[in-house]
């Protein structure tokens, strides 16, 4: 995967602004390396599935991966879509995938690195309540809509 300095940059900022919250960040091959949030270049699929699960929220870029994962553990999801332009990938599909599902109860979609950090404190604000967690299943409503598509097949 290409690097994502800007997110990690973001959340290591966010970090050194919120010293009271533990942030942990994956930074794969990434150049800039984190001075107040914990990093790891690489966590074995096992043992990331269990730090999301951990976690008060999530954050990552807009890849399916990332989405299922948070799904799976019922966890919000914070994204900041990678961008070509910056090199953060070869096409601009994550913004698609944010627009197309960014409205999800439990995925938030950050416009940018300070709308990440807004919205990360935002979500872990001290209201009282955790962030939203994701719904593991499909909307009733849906699965009904295509179990009537396919039966009328």
């Amino acid at each position: 995967m290409m690097p994502f300095d800007r997110l990690v940059r973001a959340m290591d900022e966010w970090a050194r602004e919120n010293p009271q919250v533990p942030v942990e960040i994956q930074i794969g091959r990434g150049r800039y390396e984190p001075r107040h949030a914990r990093c790891v270049r690489l966590i074995p699929v096992v043992e990331y599935r269990a730090r999301v699960a951990a976690a008060s929220l999530f954050v990552a870029h807009a890849g399916m991966g990332s989405i299922i994962a948070a799904i799976e553990a019922g966890k919000p999801l914070l994204m900041l879509p990678r961008l070509q332009a910056e090199g953060e990938h070869n096409t601009d599909h994550q913004l698609a995938t944010a627009r197309s599902i960014g409205a999800r109860p439990g995925l938030h979609i950050a416009a940018d690195a300070a709308d990440l950090k807004r919205q990360a404190s935002a979500l872990l604000s001290d209201s009282g309540a955790p962030p939203a967690p994701i719904a593991r299943f499909a909307d009733s409503g849906f699965t009904n809509r295509i179990r009537t598509f396919i039966e009328a097949a």
